[in-house]
């Protein structure tokens, strides 16, 4: 299995750069989630579940933060192509970072707050 670091590095230099920078952003707003390669992409959990993943592609970036963080988000999110718990962010366009920190941010309580209850 191939490290995160190897999967960015197989794009071109502006892909890694936005890749980084959301790689960066995850895990300054999840210090303790662990870092994997889950259905050939960079995968986030925090205590056992699913955070968040990104993939970069061609002509966009794709983020996935499971329905519940993209519901939330809704409004936000309207103005990108989306599937269910899926959105891909144009690379003609400003990656919108501040957004990603905010879903990310977002799915770290619910995370917290599901393992809460849990116990």
């Amino acid at each position: 299995m191939i490290s995160v670091d190897e999967y960015i590095d197989t794009f071109p230099v502006d892909i890694q750069k936005i890749l980084r920078q959301i790689r960066a952003i995850v895990k300054e707003t999840a210090p303790f989630a662990v870092e994997s390669i889950s259905y050939g992409m960079p995968a986030y959990k925090l205590y056992g579940k699913p955070l968040v993943y990104f993939a970069g592609f061609k002509n966009h970036i794709g983020f996935y933060a499971t329905p519940t963080g993209h519901s939330a988000f809704r409004e936000e999110l309207s103005q990108y192509k989306q599937g269910k718990g899926s959105v891909q962010f144009q690379l003609d366009k400003p990656i919108p970072y501040k957004l990603i920190g905010q879903i990310v941010e977002f799915r770290v309580v619910e995370n917290t707050e599901k393992a809460k209850i849990k116990k």
